[in-house]
């Protein structure tokens, strides 16, 4: 994966899970969130 600041990283998970993108990469981006540490406001 390409390396993004937590601020990017965020914002690539909120926009694939609003323009419902493929859910490999959801989860991919949901995995590394989770990882470090971070909570999205906007999870479904």
């Amino acid at each position: 994966m390409k390396i993004m600041s937590n601020e990017m990283l965020v914002a690539a998970y909120r926009d694939a899970l609003n323009n419902g993108d493929d859910k490999t990469w959801i989860e991919t981006l949901k995995l590394e969130v989770k990882k470090r540490g971070l909570s999205p406001k906007n999870e479904k």
